[in-house]
């Protein structure tokens, strides 16, 4: 088994991303960030590659990452679903959007489908509380979002 390959993980991605940030002291939030858009989120393994390169504590870097919520510790779907259910959101009907990705996704929030095809999260304000109620479909912003237009949105996407 390569040196690069530890149990199925690709560890060549965050090798080369320590190697490209082999100049800049104390930067695991960057390095972090840059590994996550590699992997689509941070796994165990390569955590631990990154505190070995730091020669840090694993529960140093492991805790930068539970920290702030940019980062995921789980594989999430190709299409991440952030549906607002602050305060306007709600008043508006989010409850009828979650409910809508809830039977047509088949997971409930917080949830990634088997096929890692969709992730679906609530959130309790997205600032944008005139527009609502507001779901963010891929850093998409939809706007006076009814759960037929989310329904058709989970259609489109399936193509």
């Amino acid at each position: 088994m390569s040196m690069t390959m530890q149990q199925g993980i690709d560890l060549s991605l965050v090798d080369a991303i320590l190697e490209r940030r082999k100049d800049e002291r104390g930067a695991v939030i960057p390095i972090l960030q840059d590994t996550q858009e590699a992997y689509g989120y941070l796994p165990r393994e390569v955590l631990a590659r990154i505190a070995d390169y730091m020669g840090v504590p694993f529960s140093q870097v492991y805790g930068v990452a539970t920290f702030y919520s940019q980062f995921y510790l789980t594989r999430r779907g190709r299409n991440v679903i952030k549906v607002c259910d602050g305060t306007a959101c709600h008043v508006r009907g989010a409850s009828r959007n979650i409910e809508t990705l809830e039977k047509d996704l088949g997971i409930g929030p917080g949830g990634t489908t088997e096929d890692y095809q969709f992730t679906f999260e609530v959130v309790y304000c997205l600032g944008a509380c005139a527009l609502g109620p507001v779901t963010v479909v891929n850093n998409d912003i939809k706007g006076k979002c009814t759960s037929e237009r989310m329904h058709r949105i989970i259609e489109e996407l399936r193509r």
